[in-house]
């Protein structure tokens, strides 16, 4: 177990491997243990850093709503390869964590390697596709508010090994994190110059779309999708999902 104090919000990481740095990040209402099938693939050459985000885990919950926004996560994402002595990573993550990837190499460019963007959306062009996603994650909020961790029974299996300290840092940041309030993210798309990774469970209807979307978008990407696999294509079919990104890594010298 380890913790980075920033800005005094811990945030918890743990560290596998040694070599090049790949961060991962989980997506909304899971944490860091959603990758436990992933770190004896991706530590055999590289370092595997994966956390918890604020909010989530066994990450600080700080009580004020300002500390919870797409900047600040990018800052935490920066600060854990700082702290850790990494100049630069493969950046990926799955949901919100790829979106958050996605905005870290808006933000960070030349600290990214590579991308591993796994059942994740790059936003919207219109506020009226922001408006009705946001309308969804705050319902999330008031949900968590009012039925504390019980909201998240019955969710996907990539929260199935989440445990979380605080259903007011789960709304919190559902309200600061998970809404989108600009279209920088997806007008970067065709920006990105480094090797990128869109990878995908193929039951992951909600996402299939959007996929193909940053595929297009994305200059030389490369597209997976992964047969029997839903929203968390890591956890459902582990094996695949690893080969994926060890022969992506591999062909791009990563």
């Amino acid at each position: 177990m380890a913790l980075l104090q920033r800005d005094d919000v811990d945030l918890y990481y743990e560290l596998h491997g040694d070599g090049p740095a790949i961060l991962l990040t989980h997506g909304y209402s899971a944490t860091s243990q959603m990758w436990r099938g992933q770190i004896e693939a991706l530590s055999t050459e590289h370092t595997l850093i994966t956390w918890d985000m604020r909010g989530h885990g066994r990450s600080g919950s700080p009580e004020d709503p300002a500390c919870y926004s797409e900047a600040h996560t990018v800052r935490d994402m920066a600060a854990l390869l700082d702290h850790n002595g990494f100049e630069s990573a493969v950046i990926g993550g799955l949901s919100l964590g790829g979106y958050m990837s996605l905005a870290f190499n808006v933000a960070e460019p030349d600290r990214v390697r590579g991308l591993l963007i796994i059942d994740t959306g790059p936003g919207y062009n219109s506020d009226r596709g922001r408006q009705a996603w946001n309308k969804t994650a705050i319902a999330m909020a008031v949900t968590l508010e009012e039925q504390g961790l019980t909201a998240l029974a019955n969710r996907g299996v990539e929260m199935a090994t989440a445990q979380h300290e605080s259903a007011r840092g789960l709304a919190l940041a559902a309200r600061g994190m998970l809404t989108q309030h600009k279209s920088s993210v997806i007008q970067s798309l065709p920006e990105i110059r480094v090797p990128s990774l869109v990878l995908l469970g193929a039951n992951d209807e909600a996402f299939l779309k959007s996929s193909d979307y940053m595929a297009d978008k994305i200059p030389g990407a490369t597209k997976v999708v992964i047969a029997d696999a839903g929203h968390a294509a890591n956890i459902d079919q582990p094996e695949k999902f690893n080969v994926a990104v060890v022969e992506f890594l591999a062909a791009n010298k990563l």
